[in-house]
Protein backbone atom coordinates (compact mmCIF):
# COMPACT_ATOMS: atom_id res chain seq x y z
CA UNK A 1 0.00 0.00 0.00
CA UNK A 2 1.17 3.51 -0.74
CA UNK A 3 0.25 6.59 1.25
CA UNK A 4 -0.94 9.62 -0.69
CA UNK A 5 -1.51 13.27 0.04
CA UNK A 6 -4.38 14.63 2.07
CA UNK A 7 -7.67 14.68 0.23
CA UNK A 8 -11.36 15.09 0.99
CA UNK A 9 -13.24 11.81 1.32
CA UNK A 10 -16.01 12.84 -1.08
CA UNK A 11 -13.48 14.05 -3.62
CA UNK A 12 -11.63 10.85 -4.44
CA UNK A 13 -12.29 8.81 -7.54
CA UNK A 14 -10.16 6.21 -9.26
CA UNK A 15 -10.32 6.11 -13.02
CA UNK A 16 -12.07 2.95 -14.21
CA UNK A 17 -12.61 1.95 -10.59
CA UNK A 18 -15.90 3.63 -9.67
CA UNK A 19 -17.54 5.16 -12.72
CA UNK A 20 -14.94 5.38 -15.45
CA UNK A 21 -14.88 2.52 -17.98
CA UNK A 22 -11.84 3.52 -19.99
CA UNK A 23 -8.21 2.56 -19.62
CA UNK A 24 -7.07 1.67 -16.10
CA UNK A 25 -4.08 4.01 -16.17
CA UNK A 26 -4.95 6.96 -13.96
CA UNK A 27 -6.81 8.11 -10.87
CA UNK A 28 -8.02 11.48 -9.64
CA UNK A 29 -8.39 13.21 -6.29
CA UNK A 30 -9.17 16.73 -5.17
CA UNK A 31 -7.65 18.92 -2.48
CA UNK A 32 -9.92 21.91 -1.82
CA UNK A 33 -9.99 23.71 -5.22
CA UNK A 34 -7.25 21.62 -6.90
CA UNK A 35 -7.85 18.50 -9.00
CA UNK A 36 -4.95 16.04 -9.04
CA UNK A 37 -4.70 13.30 -11.68
CA UNK A 38 -2.24 10.49 -10.92
CA UNK A 39 -0.93 7.38 -12.61
CA UNK A 40 -2.79 4.47 -11.00
CA UNK A 41 0.24 2.18 -10.89
CA UNK A 42 2.95 4.61 -9.74
CA UNK A 43 0.80 7.40 -8.17
CA UNK A 44 2.87 10.00 -9.97
CA UNK A 45 1.07 13.26 -10.70
CA UNK A 46 0.14 13.55 -14.39
CA UNK A 47 -2.10 16.63 -14.38
CA UNK A 48 -2.97 19.37 -11.93
CA UNK A 49 -6.06 21.53 -12.51
CA UNK A 50 -7.29 24.53 -10.54
CA UNK A 51 -11.04 25.11 -10.13
CA UNK A 52 -12.89 28.30 -9.23
CA UNK A 53 -13.91 27.14 -5.76
CA UNK A 54 -13.66 24.18 -3.39
CA UNK A 55 -14.55 20.95 -5.17
CA UNK A 56 -17.37 18.96 -3.56
CA UNK A 57 -17.77 16.15 -6.09
CA UNK A 58 -15.79 14.66 -8.99
CA UNK A 59 -16.69 12.03 -11.56
CA UNK A 60 -15.00 10.47 -14.60
CA UNK A 61 -16.76 10.27 -17.95
CA UNK A 62 -17.48 6.74 -19.18
CA UNK A 63 -14.51 6.77 -21.60
CA UNK A 64 -12.22 8.42 -19.01
CA UNK A 65 -11.50 11.35 -21.32
CA UNK A 66 -13.10 14.01 -19.12
CA UNK A 67 -13.45 14.77 -15.41
CA UNK A 68 -16.43 16.60 -13.94
CA UNK A 69 -15.88 18.83 -10.89
CA UNK A 70 -19.00 20.09 -9.11
CA UNK A 71 -19.05 23.06 -6.75
CA UNK A 72 -22.58 22.94 -5.34
CA UNK A 73 -22.26 26.05 -3.18
CA UNK A 74 -21.47 28.11 -6.28
CA UNK A 75 -23.95 26.32 -8.56
CA UNK A 76 -20.99 25.62 -10.82
CA UNK A 77 -19.58 22.67 -12.78
CA UNK A 78 -16.17 22.61 -14.45
CA UNK A 79 -15.05 19.92 -16.88
CA UNK A 80 -11.44 19.07 -17.72
CA UNK A 81 -10.02 17.06 -20.61
CA UNK A 82 -7.11 14.64 -20.28
CA UNK A 83 -6.46 14.51 -24.02
CA UNK A 84 -6.46 18.31 -24.36
CA UNK A 85 -5.26 19.81 -21.04
CA UNK A 86 -5.81 23.36 -22.31
CA UNK A 87 -9.50 22.70 -23.01
CA UNK A 88 -12.05 23.13 -20.23
CA UNK A 89 -15.78 23.71 -19.88
CA UNK A 90 -17.66 25.80 -17.33
CA UNK A 91 -21.38 25.35 -16.60
CA UNK A 92 -23.07 27.90 -14.35
CA UNK A 93 -26.61 27.15 -13.19
CA UNK A 94 -26.96 30.68 -11.82
CA UNK A 95 -29.84 31.45 -9.49
CA UNK A 96 -31.36 27.98 -10.04
CA UNK A 97 -28.61 26.51 -7.88
CA UNK A 98 -27.14 23.01 -7.97
CA UNK A 99 -27.62 19.97 -5.72
CA UNK A 100 -26.41 17.09 -7.95
CA UNK A 101 -24.38 16.56 -11.10
CA UNK A 102 -23.48 13.45 -13.09
CA UNK A 103 -22.40 12.20 -16.51
CA UNK A 104 -24.66 10.53 -19.02
CA UNK A 105 -23.49 7.07 -20.15
CA UNK A 106 -22.03 8.41 -23.41
CA UNK A 107 -19.67 10.72 -21.53
CA UNK A 108 -20.66 13.74 -23.61
CA UNK A 109 -23.65 15.05 -21.67
CA UNK A 110 -23.89 16.36 -18.10
CA UNK A 111 -27.06 16.18 -16.01
CA UNK A 112 -27.43 18.91 -13.37
CA UNK A 113 -30.22 18.89 -10.79
CA UNK A 114 -31.22 22.34 -9.57
CA UNK A 115 -32.11 23.32 -6.03
CA UNK A 116 -35.49 22.14 -4.72
CA UNK A 117 -35.44 19.59 -7.58
CA UNK A 118 -37.23 21.98 -9.90
CA UNK A 119 -35.65 20.45 -13.00
CA UNK A 120 -32.78 18.43 -14.46
CA UNK A 121 -30.73 20.28 -17.07
CA UNK A 122 -28.99 18.17 -19.74
CA UNK A 123 -25.92 19.94 -21.18
CA UNK A 124 -24.25 18.67 -24.35
CA UNK A 125 -20.48 19.10 -24.65
CA UNK A 126 -20.60 18.41 -28.38
CA UNK A 127 -23.46 20.61 -29.65
CA UNK A 128 -23.72 22.95 -26.65
CA UNK A 129 -27.46 22.31 -26.67
CA UNK A 130 -29.55 22.27 -23.49
CA UNK A 131 -32.55 20.07 -22.61
CA UNK A 132 -34.78 20.26 -19.54
CA UNK A 133 -36.56 17.55 -17.56
CA UNK A 134 -39.16 18.96 -15.19
CA UNK A 135 -40.44 17.73 -11.82
CA UNK A 136 -37.65 15.29 -10.80
CA UNK A 137 -38.41 13.81 -7.42
CA UNK A 138 -36.13 14.38 -4.44
CA UNK A 139 -35.60 10.78 -3.36
CA UNK A 140 -32.72 8.46 -2.57
CA UNK A 141 -32.29 7.16 -6.11
CA UNK A 142 -34.36 9.17 -8.56
CA UNK A 143 -32.30 8.76 -11.77
CA UNK A 144 -31.23 5.40 -13.22
CA UNK A 145 -29.49 4.43 -16.47
CA UNK A 146 -29.56 1.03 -18.13
CA UNK A 147 -26.21 -0.75 -18.15
CA UNK A 148 -25.88 -0.40 -21.92
CA UNK A 149 -26.49 3.36 -21.62
CA UNK A 150 -29.43 3.46 -24.00
CA UNK A 151 -32.20 4.51 -21.62
CA UNK A 152 -32.67 6.66 -18.55
CA UNK A 153 -35.49 6.46 -16.01
CA UNK A 154 -36.41 9.50 -13.89
CA UNK A 155 -38.69 9.48 -10.84
CA UNK A 156 -41.06 12.45 -10.88
CA UNK A 157 -43.58 14.04 -8.54
CA UNK A 158 -46.53 15.95 -10.00
CA UNK A 159 -49.79 16.98 -8.36
CA UNK A 160 -48.97 14.89 -5.26
CA UNK A 161 -48.55 11.74 -7.38
CA UNK A 162 -45.51 9.69 -8.36
CA UNK A 163 -44.55 9.13 -12.00
CA UNK A 164 -41.69 7.59 -13.95
CA UNK A 165 -40.43 8.91 -17.27
CA UNK A 166 -38.18 6.85 -19.55
CA UNK A 167 -35.92 8.74 -21.98
CA UNK A 168 -33.78 7.65 -24.91
CA UNK A 169 -30.26 8.81 -24.09
CA UNK A 170 -29.28 9.19 -27.74
CA UNK A 171 -31.54 12.22 -28.31
CA UNK A 172 -33.20 12.69 -24.87
CA UNK A 173 -36.64 12.07 -26.33
CA UNK A 174 -39.39 10.85 -24.00
CA UNK A 175 -40.13 7.17 -24.60
CA UNK A 176 -42.69 6.41 -21.89
CA UNK A 177 -44.39 8.28 -19.07
CA UNK A 178 -46.56 6.49 -16.51
CA UNK A 179 -47.76 6.82 -12.94
CA UNK A 180 -46.73 4.42 -10.19
CA UNK A 181 -48.86 2.78 -7.52
CA UNK A 182 -46.75 4.21 -4.71
CA UNK A 183 -47.51 6.45 -1.77
CA UNK A 184 -44.07 8.05 -1.77
CA UNK A 185 -41.66 6.63 -4.37
CA UNK A 186 -38.26 6.12 -2.74
CA UNK A 187 -36.01 4.74 -5.48
CA UNK A 188 -35.68 3.14 -8.91
CA UNK A 189 -33.09 0.76 -10.34
CA UNK A 190 -32.76 -1.07 -13.66
CA UNK A 191 -31.94 -4.76 -13.86
CA UNK A 192 -28.45 -5.24 -15.35
CA UNK A 193 -29.99 -6.56 -18.60
CA UNK A 194 -32.02 -3.34 -18.95
CA UNK A 195 -35.34 -5.13 -19.41
CA UNK A 196 -36.96 -4.52 -16.00
CA UNK A 197 -37.14 -1.44 -13.80
CA UNK A 198 -37.65 -1.90 -10.06
CA UNK A 199 -39.38 0.89 -8.12
CA UNK A 200 -39.95 0.77 -4.38
CA UNK A 201 -41.98 2.76 -1.91
CA UNK A 202 -40.99 4.58 1.25
CA UNK A 203 -40.16 2.53 4.34
CA UNK A 204 -43.66 3.23 5.66
CA UNK A 205 -45.18 1.18 2.84
CA UNK A 206 -43.72 -2.21 1.86
CA UNK A 207 -44.12 -2.33 -1.91
CA UNK A 208 -41.87 -3.23 -4.87
CA UNK A 209 -43.14 -2.57 -8.40
CA UNK A 210 -41.52 -4.13 -11.49
CA UNK A 211 -42.03 -2.41 -14.84
CA UNK A 212 -41.05 -3.35 -18.39
CA UNK A 213 -39.26 -0.95 -20.71
CA UNK A 214 -42.58 0.11 -22.26
CA UNK A 215 -44.07 0.98 -18.87
CA UNK A 216 -46.18 -2.13 -18.28
CA UNK A 217 -46.50 -3.28 -14.67
CA UNK A 218 -45.07 -6.80 -14.66
CA UNK A 219 -45.54 -7.55 -10.98
CA UNK A 220 -46.03 -6.05 -7.55
CA UNK A 221 -44.64 -7.54 -4.35
CA UNK A 222 -45.56 -6.84 -0.74
CA UNK A 223 -44.22 -9.01 2.08
CA UNK A 224 -46.30 -7.45 4.87
CA UNK A 225 -48.41 -4.38 5.45
CA UNK A 226 -48.01 -2.36 8.65
CA UNK A 227 -44.45 -2.47 10.06
CA UNK A 228 -41.50 -0.59 8.51
CA UNK A 229 -40.79 -2.00 5.07
CA UNK A 230 -37.95 -1.89 2.55
CA UNK A 231 -34.47 -0.71 3.52
CA UNK A 232 -32.24 -1.84 0.62
CA UNK A 233 -32.46 -3.48 -2.80
CA UNK A 234 -29.89 -5.19 -5.06
CA UNK A 235 -30.08 -6.93 -8.44
CA UNK A 236 -27.90 -9.93 -9.18
CA UNK A 237 -25.48 -9.34 -12.12
CA UNK A 238 -27.37 -11.91 -14.18
CA UNK A 239 -30.73 -10.16 -13.50
CA UNK A 240 -32.13 -13.50 -12.28
CA UNK A 241 -32.57 -12.41 -8.66
CA UNK A 242 -33.80 -9.31 -6.90
CA UNK A 243 -32.76 -9.15 -3.25
CA UNK A 244 -34.88 -7.00 -0.92
CA UNK A 245 -33.53 -6.09 2.50
CA UNK A 246 -36.22 -5.21 5.03
CA UNK A 247 -36.56 -3.65 8.45
CA UNK A 248 -37.71 -7.02 9.83
CA UNK A 249 -34.08 -8.26 9.55
CA UNK A 250 -34.79 -10.51 6.56
CA UNK A 251 -33.76 -10.60 2.91
CA UNK A 252 -36.33 -11.81 0.41
CA UNK A 253 -35.19 -13.14 -2.96
CA UNK A 254 -37.50 -12.76 -5.97
CA UNK A 255 -36.97 -14.77 -9.15
CA UNK A 256 -37.06 -13.26 -12.66
CA UNK A 257 -39.56 -15.74 -14.11
CA UNK A 258 -42.62 -15.30 -11.90
CA UNK A 259 -41.34 -12.43 -9.72
CA UNK A 260 -42.41 -14.45 -6.69
CA UNK A 261 -40.41 -14.98 -3.51
CA UNK A 262 -38.24 -18.08 -3.64
CA UNK A 263 -36.69 -17.80 -0.17
CA UNK A 264 -36.27 -15.69 2.94
CA UNK A 265 -32.82 -15.19 4.44
CA UNK A 266 -32.96 -14.55 8.18
CA UNK A 267 -30.28 -12.95 10.35
CA UNK A 268 -30.54 -14.54 13.82
CA UNK A 269 -28.35 -13.43 16.71
CA UNK A 270 -27.26 -17.03 17.34
CA UNK A 271 -25.70 -19.16 14.58
CA UNK A 272 -26.61 -22.81 15.10
CA UNK A 273 -26.15 -24.42 11.67
CA UNK A 274 -23.06 -26.64 11.76
CA UNK A 275 -22.51 -26.12 8.02
CA UNK A 276 -22.01 -22.37 8.53
CA UNK A 277 -18.41 -21.22 9.04
CA UNK A 278 -18.04 -18.39 11.56
CA UNK A 279 -14.83 -16.37 11.37
CA UNK A 280 -14.27 -14.25 14.48
CA UNK A 281 -11.72 -11.46 14.52
CA UNK A 282 -9.47 -11.53 17.58
CA UNK A 283 -6.90 -8.96 18.58
CA UNK A 284 -3.64 -9.48 20.41
CA UNK A 285 -0.63 -7.41 21.40
CA UNK A 286 2.68 -8.35 19.77
CA UNK A 287 5.34 -10.10 21.83
CA UNK A 288 8.92 -8.89 21.48
CA UNK A 289 12.04 -10.65 22.66
CA UNK A 290 14.55 -8.81 24.82
CA UNK A 291 17.17 -9.15 22.10
CA UNK A 292 15.08 -6.85 19.86
CA UNK A 293 14.73 -4.10 22.47
CA UNK A 294 16.95 -1.06 22.12
CA UNK A 295 17.06 2.45 23.51
CA UNK A 296 16.19 4.76 22.01
CA UNK A 297 13.83 2.46 20.04
CA UNK A 298 13.76 2.62 16.26
CA UNK A 299 10.66 4.00 14.54
CA UNK A 300 9.59 0.54 13.39
CA UNK A 301 10.07 -0.92 16.88
CA UNK A 302 8.16 1.91 18.56
CA UNK A 303 5.30 1.46 16.13
CA UNK A 304 5.13 -2.30 16.76
CA UNK A 305 5.23 -1.86 20.54
CA UNK A 306 2.03 0.20 20.60
CA UNK A 307 0.12 -1.54 17.79
CA UNK A 308 -2.11 -4.57 18.01
CA UNK A 309 -2.36 -7.46 15.62
CA UNK A 310 -5.53 -9.06 14.37
CA UNK A 311 -6.42 -12.45 12.95
CA UNK A 312 -9.44 -14.69 12.37
CA UNK A 313 -10.39 -17.67 14.51
CA UNK A 314 -12.90 -20.26 13.34
CA UNK A 315 -15.57 -20.63 16.01
CA UNK A 316 -17.55 -23.72 16.85
CA UNK A 317 -21.32 -23.31 16.64
CA UNK A 318 -23.49 -22.28 18.32
CA UNK A 319 -22.09 -18.74 18.19
CA UNK A 320 -23.82 -15.72 19.74
CA UNK A 321 -23.31 -12.49 17.82
CA UNK A 322 -23.31 -8.99 19.28
CA UNK A 323 -26.96 -7.95 18.97
CA UNK A 324 -27.98 -4.33 19.62
CA UNK A 325 -31.58 -3.63 20.51
CA UNK A 326 -32.80 -0.57 18.59
CA UNK A 327 -34.08 2.51 20.39
CA UNK A 328 -37.80 2.62 19.65
CA UNK A 329 -38.42 6.31 20.29
CA UNK A 330 -35.81 7.67 17.85
CA UNK A 331 -36.08 8.32 14.13
CA UNK A 332 -34.13 6.17 11.62
CA UNK A 333 -33.60 3.22 13.94
CA UNK A 334 -30.55 1.05 13.33
CA UNK A 335 -32.52 -2.04 12.51
CA UNK A 336 -32.92 -4.23 9.45
CA UNK A 337 -30.81 -5.19 6.45
CA UNK A 338 -29.19 -1.99 5.22
CA UNK A 339 -26.43 -3.35 2.95
CA UNK A 340 -26.68 -5.88 0.11
CA UNK A 341 -24.20 -6.89 -2.61
CA UNK A 342 -23.98 -9.78 -5.08
CA UNK A 343 -20.64 -11.19 -6.19
CA UNK A 344 -19.69 -10.76 -9.85
CA UNK A 345 -20.27 -14.45 -10.60
CA UNK A 346 -23.76 -14.43 -9.00
CA UNK A 347 -22.71 -17.19 -6.59
CA UNK A 348 -22.67 -15.22 -3.34
CA UNK A 349 -24.67 -12.49 -1.61
CA UNK A 350 -23.17 -10.37 1.19
CA UNK A 351 -25.51 -8.68 3.68
CA UNK A 352 -25.35 -6.61 6.85
CA UNK A 353 -28.09 -6.52 9.47
CA UNK A 354 -27.88 -3.19 11.27
CA UNK A 355 -29.02 -4.85 14.52
CA UNK A 356 -25.79 -6.87 14.41
CA UNK A 357 -23.41 -4.15 13.14
CA UNK A 358 -20.18 -6.13 13.53
CA UNK A 359 -21.12 -9.03 11.26
CA UNK A 360 -21.10 -9.69 7.52
CA UNK A 361 -23.31 -12.52 6.28
CA UNK A 362 -22.26 -14.37 3.11
CA UNK A 363 -24.91 -16.51 1.45
CA UNK A 364 -24.35 -19.23 -1.14
CA UNK A 365 -26.91 -18.40 -3.85
CA UNK A 366 -26.51 -21.79 -5.51
CA UNK A 367 -27.84 -23.50 -2.39
CA UNK A 368 -29.73 -20.49 -0.97
CA UNK A 369 -28.03 -21.17 2.36
CA UNK A 370 -25.87 -19.21 4.77
CA UNK A 371 -22.25 -20.15 4.06
CA UNK A 372 -20.09 -17.80 6.16
CA UNK A 373 -20.39 -15.17 8.89
CA UNK A 374 -17.55 -12.71 9.51
CA UNK A 375 -17.71 -11.31 13.04
CA UNK A 376 -15.53 -8.21 13.37
CA UNK A 377 -14.35 -6.31 16.43
CA UNK A 378 -15.85 -3.06 15.15
CA UNK A 379 -18.92 -2.01 13.20
CA UNK A 380 -18.94 -2.68 9.45
CA UNK A 381 -18.43 0.55 7.52
CA UNK A 382 -18.33 -0.77 3.97
CA UNK A 383 -17.92 -3.94 1.92
CA UNK A 384 -17.51 -4.51 -1.80
CA UNK A 385 -16.96 -7.50 -4.08
CA UNK A 386 -13.98 -7.87 -6.39
CA UNK A 387 -15.37 -7.20 -9.91
CA UNK A 388 -13.52 -10.19 -11.38
CA UNK A 389 -13.80 -12.98 -8.81
CA UNK A 390 -15.71 -13.97 -5.65
CA UNK A 391 -13.53 -12.01 -3.22
CA UNK A 392 -15.06 -9.65 -0.67
CA UNK A 393 -13.26 -6.67 0.89
CA UNK A 394 -14.51 -5.32 4.23
CA UNK A 395 -13.53 -2.28 6.32
CA UNK A 396 -14.55 -1.39 9.87
CA UNK A 397 -13.03 2.03 10.52
CA UNK A 398 -9.75 0.50 11.70
CA UNK A 399 -6.37 0.47 9.95
CA UNK A 400 -7.03 -3.01 8.57
CA UNK A 401 -8.83 -4.31 5.50
CA UNK A 402 -10.37 -7.77 5.55
CA UNK A 403 -10.56 -10.08 2.53
CA UNK A 404 -12.76 -13.16 2.19
CA UNK A 405 -12.87 -15.70 -0.62
CA UNK A 406 -14.11 -19.31 -0.72
CA UNK A 407 -10.52 -20.29 0.15
CA UNK A 408 -10.63 -18.43 3.49
CA UNK A 409 -10.07 -15.07 5.23
CA UNK A 410 -7.11 -12.78 5.65
CA UNK A 411 -6.46 -9.57 7.61
CA UNK A 412 -4.29 -6.94 5.93
CA UNK A 413 -2.70 -4.17 8.00
CA UNK A 414 -2.24 -0.90 6.10
CA UNK A 415 1.40 0.17 6.63
CA UNK A 416 2.31 3.77 7.33
CA UNK A 417 2.70 6.28 10.09
CA UNK A 418 -0.25 7.18 12.28
CA UNK A 419 -3.61 5.49 12.54
CA UNK A 420 -5.15 5.15 9.08
CA UNK A 421 -8.86 4.52 9.78
CA UNK A 422 -10.49 3.02 6.68
CA UNK A 423 -14.12 4.10 6.32
CA UNK A 424 -14.69 3.24 2.65
CA UNK A 425 -13.08 1.28 -0.17
CA UNK A 426 -13.42 0.68 -3.90
CA UNK A 427 -12.00 -2.00 -6.19
CA UNK A 428 -10.23 -1.25 -9.45
CA UNK A 429 -12.07 -2.82 -12.39
CA UNK A 430 -9.18 -5.25 -12.93
CA UNK A 431 -9.32 -6.50 -9.35
CA UNK A 432 -5.57 -5.91 -9.01
CA UNK A 433 -5.79 -2.91 -6.69
CA UNK A 434 -8.09 -1.22 -4.22
CA UNK A 435 -8.67 2.36 -3.11
CA UNK A 436 -8.84 2.77 0.68
CA UNK A 437 -10.31 5.97 2.13
CA UNK A 438 -10.07 7.50 5.58
CA UNK A 439 -11.57 10.78 6.73
CA UNK A 440 -8.86 12.93 5.18
CA UNK A 441 -6.33 10.52 3.59
CA UNK A 442 -6.39 7.81 0.97
CA UNK A 443 -4.07 5.07 -0.15
CA UNK A 444 -3.95 2.45 -2.87
CA UNK A 445 -3.55 -1.22 -2.00
CA UNK A 446 -1.99 -3.40 -4.70
CA UNK A 447 -2.75 -7.11 -4.69
CA UNK A 448 -0.42 -9.63 -6.27
CA UNK A 449 -1.94 -12.30 -8.50
CA UNK A 450 -0.89 -15.91 -8.02
CA UNK A 451 0.91 -17.31 -11.01
CA UNK A 452 -0.62 -20.50 -12.40
CA UNK A 453 2.07 -23.17 -12.76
Amino acid sequence: ASNCQRAGLDGILGRNSLRGRGGPGTGASCVQHRLVVRDASTLQILHLYTCTDQIQYIEWSSDSQFILCAMYKRGLVQVWSLEQPDWHCRIDEGSAGLVASCWSPDGRHILNTTEFHLRITVWSLCTKSVSYIKYPKACQQGVAFTKDGRYMAVAERRDCKDFISIFVCRNWQLLRHFDTETQDLFGIEWAPNGCVLAAWDTCLEYKVLLYSLDGRLLSSYRAYEWPLGIKSIAWSPSSQFLAIGSFDEKVRILNHVTWKKITELEHPAVITNKKTIVYKEVEKSPTLGTERLSFPPTRALASSLFSTQSKYDICQVPVSLNYIKPVADKANPKVGVGMLAFSADNCFLATKNDNIPNAVWIWDMRKLKLAVVLEQLYSIQCFQWDPCQPRLAVCTGSSRVYLWSPAGCVVVKVPGEGDFQIVSLSWHSSGDSMLLLSKDHFCVCYLEREEVK
